[in-house]
Order: structure tokens, then C-alpha cells, then sequence
């Protein structure tokens, strides 16, 4: 007959592995992770860390592909009208409409090649690329000339932007927990 220590032992090691695969499955739904393929594909294509391009996309959309901004930022990656009419043309993509932005493979194709020309601007270093996304690369050339904002000009010392600033910071943690909670998947 089964005693009552071992009988506890087994339901507390039962409980405590249901609340992780519960656990698990809640941070799933907060940090959803959808269209792995492209994300993949598109990250390689455009030398990106597709945990990077994951966390972009869950801070832009939520991974929800008609998605629009108030600033008339459409698709997973959030590219308004006129960025899209623009990487359009140096992308060469033939017969552009901005309704090609709600399309999960064209924004994230986009979106990639938008990341990669920002980086090609401001090198590796992550924040100014992500300012750039969300500010605009102007912004973030005028704060790297500034004193008040750069002490290098290579580096932000302080984004003036709030939103930026929390932007910024919002995806640094979803880089983390992108890379935590989907391990190797988008490698």
C-alpha cells in the first residue's frame, strides 16, 4: 500500500509539472511565434537574427497580418505607404500596391530588407537600428550629432523619443524571451 509521503511527493511533482506546461502555454499565447518560415528564410536572406526579427514583429503586430497603425503602418512589420512605395522600388518589386503589405511573406520580406539597409547605415549596433525603424533613420542621424543625445556619435546616450525609448526597450526584452522560449526553432 501506497504511503501518504510518497502519494504527496507524486501529486506535488504533478502540480508543479502542470503549472510549467501551463506556464509554457501562456507565454506561447503572450509571445506568439507565426510565420517561422518567412521569418527564417527572410532573416538568412538579409544576414538578420530572426529572434530579433520575431521580437520586431510581436511588438509592431502581435503577428497579426492586418494589422494598421493610426500612422497608416500596415502588416505584421508595420511599414507605412510611402517606406513601401520606397523599399519597393529599390527592391524591384514589380506591380507594388500597399495591399501587398497585409501579405505575411511581401512585409516580412520587406521588413527584412528595410532592417538590413538600416544596418548597413548604422552598423551592428541594435538600438540605433530599431530607432531608426520606429523614428526614422533622420531622427536618430540628427540625436547622433547632438551632444545632448550622443556623447560619441556613434552611440545614444538618451533617445528623446519616449516611444522610441520604450520601443527600443520593448524589444530588447522580447529579443530575450523570443530566444528563451523558442530555443533553436528559428535557427
Amino acid at each position: 500500500m501506497w504511503n501518504r509521503k510518497l502519494i504527496i511527493t507524486l501529486s506535488v511533482l504533478l502540480g508543479v509539472v502542470l503549472l510549467v506546461f501551463l506556464c509554457g502555454l501562456i507565454v506561447k499565447r503572450i509571445y506568439p511565434l507565426k510565420y517561422e518560415n518567412y521569418i527564417k528564410q527572410y532573416s538568412r536572406e538579409y544576414n538578420l537574427d530572426p529572434y530579433l526579427v520575431a521580437a520586431l514583429i510581436e511588438a509592431e503586430s502581435n503577428f497579426e497580418n492586418n494589422a494598421s497603425s493610426h500612422k497608416s503602418a500596415k502588416g505584421l512589420m508595420q511599414i507605412t505607404g510611402d517606406t513601401g512605395v520606397w523599399i519597393a522600388s529599390k527592391m524591384s518589386i514589380q506591380d507594388y500596391s500597399e495591399e501587398m503589405l497585409y501579405n505575411p511573406e511581401y512585409n516580412i520580406k520587406m521588413g527584412c530588407w528595410y532592417l538590413n539597409n538600416l544596418r548597413e547605415e548604422f552598423g551592428d549596433n541594435v538600438d540605433l537600428i530599431l530607432a531608426a525603424y520606429n523614428a526614422g533613420r533622420g531622427n536618430v542621424k540628427s540625436w547622433l550629432q547632438s551632444g545632448n543625445y550622443s556623447k560619441d556619435g556613434k552611440r545614444l546616450s538618451y533617445i528623446p523619443f519616449k516611444e522610441t525609448d520604450q520601443y527600443v526597450k520593448k524589444i530588447e526584452t522580447n529579443y530575450n524571451v523570443y530566444r528563451f522560449i523558442y530555443k533553436k526553432r528559428l535557427e
